[in-house]
């Protein structure tokens, strides 16, 4: 039986083991996912010991911590710096690890759909590994946009400069933090929330619960809400498509 998993800290939040268990039971395919939390990324390498082990998710805080501990990534993942899925390539006693980033395929797959004409400028709340693959994504898309951090480098922007101007110019706004996930749903990014407009599309990579406190207060301002649930959806296909298909 082959091993799936996640690696994180914490993994409360996770629905990756139930998401592979059903489709493991679903599509009578013979393998197990675990959930892996570590409390610190040094523990890594305990996990290469497990023969069975034939791929993992990479989870908040370790997409770009992990970076070290791989022996390969991809051409994607290496742009972008940070990785969420790993292959466990053997090939008689060696083992190579190979990273990869499938939050690109989720997010723009679930975004595609919702975007209008006048959604050519974006916020990126926080600076951490998805939010990471959703600048290249928007990048990609023509899509001007800024981060959002609570401690801004050059070029960003701090909550305390998010004015009514610079929210209305920017109609797409991503919260890519961990704000307003289970058990802590009464959280969510510090935005002037009033200045939203019905043209304003809120994504949160954020799925559990399905609507946040961040999408609860967009919809008051009749802004379009998209929770993370595709966005996981896609990634998690696109990651077992990598698990077990040839190395590219």
């Amino acid at each position: 039986m082959k091993l799936y998993g996640l690696i994180g800290y914490p993994l409360t939040h996770s629905f990756s083991k139930k998401y592979f268990t059903e489709k493991f039971e679903k599509e009578n395919i013979d393998a197990r996912y675990n959930l892996y939390e570590l409390e610190n990324i040094d523990l890594f390498p305990e996990l290469k010991n497990i023969p069975e082990l034939a791929g993992l998710n990479v989870t908040i805080p370790y997409k770009e911590q992990i970076i070290p501990y791989l022996d390969e990534l991809d051409d994607t993942a290496k742009e972008i710096g940070a990785v969420n899925v790993i292959k466990f390539i053997r090939n008689s006693k060696i083992l190579k690890l190979k990273g990869y980033n499938t939050d690109v395929i989720g997010f723009e797959k679930s975004i595609l759909p919702f975007l209008q004409p006048y959604h050519c400028k974006a916020l990126i709340l926080g600076t951490g590994g998805v939010s990471k693959a959703i600048y290249f994504v928007l990048q990609k898309l023509g899509i001007e946009t800024t981060f959002v951090s609570r401690r801004p480098c050059k070029g960003m922007l701090s909550y305390e400069m998010l004015d009514k101007q610079t929210i209305q110019e920017n109609k797409l706004i991503i919260n890519a933090t961990p704000l307003g996930t289970f058990p802590h749903a009464d959280e969510c990014p510090a935005i002037p929330y009033p200045f939203l407009t019905n043209e304003h599309l809120l994504f949160d990579v954020v799925y559990n619960p399905s609507e946040t406190l961040f999408l609860k207060k967009g919809k008051l301002q009749e802004a379009k809400g998209v929770n993370g649930e595709k966005m996981l959806e896609e990634q998690a296909e696109a990651a077992w498509e990598i698990w077990n298909g040839p190395e590219k």
